[in-house]
This record gives structure tokens, C-alpha cells and sequence, in this order.
């Protein structure tokens, strides 16, 4: 008998970028923080959502788009999670409100998820084992984030806005069918935000070694070692994307090449989105993918844990792509503007 997780796979995707870009050397020359630094995150520029913009908002975007591509009525959805660690209420679930807006049965399972940026990628583990165990037909996990990044710390370089969103149904009715799915989860306090406190705080060069990269590795190689693959054995592979440079290291420690990382890479362009930051990496590229080829996807949360996935898109995904906006798209689709804006729409400057 082959694995559970292999009756599933991802029926419908959807993204959302804000239109708002800041270019990252103008928060550099504000702050004076030196060449070289900027330089080593490998980025150029983050999207900003808007003031009127939040972590709801761009998943029920996303959602909307993931629903069309799944050719679905959304009413045929009994599942709904939001990863999200940017949520618009403390205490009021996010999967809620975006359920009802998008029309989804009220007879469903609801709930909003927390595991750093692992949080949207614990929803797909989570449809995923609901549609394998036949509980649900069809499932919407979304992963959706605003920038949160103390002014003039390191961190409000990569911190940006976006979301991305995945129907998950049965194999048979899939533009990408999962292999198999391995979690590897520790107790590693790299990056946290207390209660009450407006901004999260890292551990610098922790939440690399022994954070992103230990716990990546560790899942990526415990499923190999699962399913019987080798790195050669992937066409794709997409790493959750902190930072420009990041996918690219922790790919060459797998032995993974360049060139099939590169496709599903958005952070230079859009910056860290959290949860949605993996998941918009692997719809580029499913929109970019053929029939048969197999892609690895690993999402990483602080505190620490991965998930690391194998895919095998089908003859499906061509008929998807065009459906709705693709990331391409969305990517292009920009207005540049200055950080006063940018502290402005995202009220870390606001007048009484």
C-alpha cells in the first residue's frame, strides 16, 4: 500500500502582491547601515501592503484565485486554515471571516494556525491528511502575512506583505499530486514576539545555523531517505526564502543545483512574506512546470520547524495556469514608493 498523502494533491493555487514596492537601499541610506550588508541579503527591493491591506485581505485575494484555478464551487469546501503571524485581530479568527467572504459552507472545519512562517504550510499538511483520510473532499489552506520589522532593524529590509493560497483535493482531479510529506520540528528559539509586544525580535545569525538551515536539511533528507530520491531526482526545489541568499546555500548543502532553485526564488523582488513566502515560490513554479516533473518544497518556521514535500505536477496544470493571475503577473504589477509612505500605510508613523 503506498503512502496516505499520495491520494491528495493541490487542485487550485492563488497568490496576492501588493502593488507597493520599497526599494531596500532607500531603507539602507535612512538608517546608514553600510553596502556590504545590504548586498549579503541578496534583495533589491519588498512589497508593501497598503493601509487599507491586511493579512485577510490578501488571503481571501489569494483564496479567490486558488478557487477559480480548482474549477470549484466554494461551497464544496469543508476545511478552512489561515497560517498567518500578522493576524488583523488578536483574538478573532482570520479563517472565519475569509470563509464566509468567499462563500464556503458553514459546515466546515475553521481555524487559524501559528508556527512562525511554517504556519501556511501546516494548513496544506493538514487538508492534506484530511483528504487523504476521505474526511473531506476538498480543503483551502492559505498562508497570508504583512510586514512586521522593528524600525531600522536588520530585519525591516526582507519583512513584506503577501499571500498565497492552495486547494487541496483528491489525486485524481490534481494539477500537482503529492509523493510524500516528512514535518521535522525542534525546540530552537530563533525568532519570537511576546505578548504585548509590537515587534518580533531574532536571534541575528542563530535563525540561520542552527535554525533554517538544521531544520530544512533535516526534513529534506529524512523524506529522500522516505520515498527513495536523490537531489538529482528534482526538477524543482523551493526553500522557504527569508532572504535572497538562503534557498541558494541551503540548496548547494542538499546538493541541489542553482538552476532549479532559481525559478520558484521571488524574495529579491517581493521580500520575506512569512507564510506565503515558500508558497508563492512553489505557484511560480507550477505555472512554469510540465507534466511529470517532480518538485521538492520545504517551508521553514521559527521555533523551530520544516516540512518538506515531493510533488509530481500531472497533465492538468496547463489548463490552470491562465485561470487566474499568475505570480508573473502580479510581480510586474508594481508602484515604487518612498519609506515615508511605506511608514505611513503600515502605521508605524501616524498622526493623532
Amino acid at each position: 500500500m503506498g503512502r496516505p498523502e499520495a491520494r491528495a494533491g493541490v487542485v487550485g493555487w492563488g497568490t496576492y502582491i501588493p502593488r507597493y514596492r520599497l526599494r531596500v537601499t532607500e531603507i539602507a541610506e535612512l538608517w546608514g547601515f553600510e553596502k556590504r550588508i545590504v548586498e549579503s541579503l541578496g534583495m533589491f527591493e519588498k512589497a508593501v501592503a497598503s493601509s487599507d491591506e491586511d493579512s485577510v485581505t490578501m488571503g481571501w485575494y489569494a483564496a479567490k484565485s486558488a478557487i477559480l484555478r480548482a474549477g470549484i464551487k466554494p461551497e464544496e469546501i469543508s476545511a478552512v486554515f489561515v497560517g498567518s503571524e500578522s493576524k488583523p485581530y488578536a483574538v478573532k479568527p482570520s479563517a472565519t471571516i475569509i470563509g464566509d467572504a468567499l462563500g464556503v459552507s458553514r459546515k466546515r472545519l475553521t481555524t487559524d494556525l501559528e508556527f512562525a512562517c511554517r504556519a501556511g504550510s501546516e494548513a496544506i499538511r493538514l487538508n492534506v491528511a484530511l483528504v487523504s483520510s476521505g474526511t473531506v473532499r476538498y480543503g483551502l489552506a492559505i498562508g497570508s502575512d504583512t510586514a512586521q520589522a522593528n524600525p531600522g532593524d536588520i530585519l525591516e529590509f526582507t519583512a513584506s506583505s503577501g499571500a498565497a493560497a492552495y486547494v487541496l483535493g483528491p489525486a485524481e482531479e490534481a494539477a500537482a499530486k503529492f509523493e510524500g510529506v516528512v514535518t521535522y520540528v525542534t525546540d530552537t528559539p530563533d525568532f519570537w514576539r511576546r505578548d504585548l509586544s509590537k515587534y518580533p525580535l531574532h536571534g541575528e545569525g542563530f535563525t540561520g545555523s542552527p535554525a533554517y538551515f538544521h531544520h530544512i536539511e533535516s526534513s529534506v533528507k529524512l523524506l529522500m531517505e522516505e520515498l527513495g530520491l536523490k537531489p538529482s531526482d528534482f526538477d524543482y526545489a523551493v526553500f522557504h526564502q527569508p532572504n535572497g541568499k538562503y534557498p541558494l546555500k541551503v540548496a548547494a548543502k542538499l546538493g541541489i543545483p542553482k538552476d532549479k532553485v532559481l525559478p520558484g526564488l521571488v524574495t529579491p523582488w517581493i521580500g520575506n512574506t512569512y507564510n506565503a513566502s515558500a508558497l508563492i515560490g512553489l505557484a511560480k513554479v507550477l505555472e512554469a512546470a510540465k507534466p511529470g516533473e517532480r518538485i521538492l518544497v520545504a517551508p521553514f518556521g521559527s521555533g523551530a520547524g520544516s516540512d518538506a514535500m515531493s510533488l509530481i505536477v500531472t497533465d492538468k496544470v496547463k489548463d490552470k495556469v491562465n485561470v487566474a493571475p499568475t505570480v508573473e503577473e502580479l510581480l510586474s504589477r508594481k508602484t515604487y514608493i518612498n519609506y515615508a509612505t511605506y511608514a505611513k500605510s503600515r502605521k508605524i508613523i501616524w498622526r493623532i
